[in-house]
């Protein structure tokens, strides 16, 4: 027996799970599903984004194209006119993809256990935060250190205040305003200022 997560709600069960039995955790991991955190694989990979993301962390204004190498080989795809303040941390990298004209202020946090995908104009203020990781219900799973992912989706010109979180599994629709330290624990409609913790809208933009 092994365990494993049922579905997308989080709720933790008790699985025979035969079809995984000859998968790698990072293949589950990139397959979205349960995973073990500890694998070796696993750690070699953030240890790996680490250093990189710690070698960005340490440049300076002076060394931009030093930069936009760092982050292309950290990044699973970004363009050339990116801009992210350091320091800007992430668990593996290649799971995040962003479009044309990204810009992220000081704090930048995204943790790509599954993947993030940004669209063109984004920006995002201080201590912006994503985090596509997720922790089982059920204690002993959790305890045994497995975790899994679900992706969140920014469209474009979408714009984040200061202090904002989105949760795993969130869609934010194009031109969405979100504001500073919103917690965004649902998708987010096209043309909708949203704030609070759980987030909600408080306004549109298309009317």
């Amino acid at each position: 027996m092994e365990r494993s997560c049922n579905d997308k709600n989080g709720e933790a069960s008790v699985l025979e799970n035969e079809d995984l039995s000859s998968m790698t955790q990072m293949e589950r991991m990139k397959a979205g599903q349960i995973f073990w955190n500890s694998d070796e694989e696993i750690k070699a990979a953030k240890k790996r984004a680490r250093m990189l993301a710690d070698a960005f962390n340490a440049t300076t204004e002076e060394e931009p194209k030093r930069r936009l190498e760092l982050l292309k080989e950290l990044l699973g795809g970004c363009s050339d006119d990116i801009f992210i303040k350091p320091p800007f941390h992430c668990d593996y990298g290649f799971h995040i993809h962003v479009g044309k004209k990204f810009f992220a202020n000081f704090q930048c946090v995204m943790l790509d256990a599954a993947p993030i995908t940004i669209g063109d104009n984004c920006l995002m203020g201080p201590q912006t935060c994503l985090y596509t990781v997720n922790h089982p219900m059920d204690a002993e799973t959790r305890n045994a250190d497995y975790v899994y992912g679900e992706p969140i989706t920014i469209g474009d010109n979408v714009w984040f205040g200061g202090n904002c979180v989105v949760l795993s599994g969130v869609t934010i629709g194009d031109n969405a305003v979100i504001g500073a330290g919103s917690v965004v624990t649902k998708d987010v409609p096209a043309f909708a200022v949203v704030a609070g913790n759980p987030a909600k809208v408080i306004r549109r933009l298309d009317r």
